[in-house]
């Protein structure tokens, strides 16, 4: 992965676009620490799909709940007197 001081890469950026479009990812530096890293648009939608596919459903995150037996504290909520 070729690195890109972020001077360099707005001066060049058509360059590091050519790369990122050819397959090979660049990584820009701000300040001599990385930034951000330039990928294809596509390689990128890889990526979410990827993501998406592996990310777990909402009830999966329900059922990996902690379960210590103990019911859950419940807040005592006063209802709003609405007067017409």
């Amino acid at each position: 992965m070729t690195e890109w001081p972020l001077y360099d890469a707005k001066n060049r950026f058509s360059a590091v676009v050519d790369a990122a479009v050819a397959g090979e990812p660049q990584r820009v530096t701000r300040r001599g620490r990385p930034a951000v890293v330039v990928i294809a648009a596509g390689e990128y939608e890889r990526l979410r799909r990827l993501e998406k596919a592996n990310a777990p459903s909402f009830a999966e995150l329900l059922l990996s709940m902690p379960d210590q037996g103990e019911e859950l504290e419940r807040l005592k909520v006063v209802p709003r007197r609405v007067e017409f």
